[in-house]
């Protein structure tokens, strides 16, 4: 597990298998995962004030996580629909 606030295992503690197997089978799937990533851990520096960034780009990347979040989220619950 993660020690960064809003990793994906820790918004979706009960799919992590889901993530793994969508991530890895998914090209869709795994570039909105790295995107998140890459979203997440910007505003995880910003907030830990190792990196500079105006009140203005701090919240463009939170709405872009907010959205990258829904995007995932909606594929998990196909993902969970589906048959295996």
């Amino acid at each position: 597990m993660s020690h960064k606030p809003h990793d994906l295992a820790a918004e979706f503690p009960d799919d992590v298998e889901v993530l793994h197997r969508l991530k890895a089978t998914k090209g869709h799937f795994a570039v909105l995962a790295d995107r998140y990533d890459e979203v997440n851990h910007a505003i995880f520096r910003i907030e830990a004030e190792c990196d500079a960034a105006s009140d203005e780009r701090a919240e463009e990347l939170k709405k872009e996580r907010l959205s990258l979040l829904d995007q995932i989220g909606t594929l998990i619950r196909e993902a969970r629909r589906a048959p295996a």
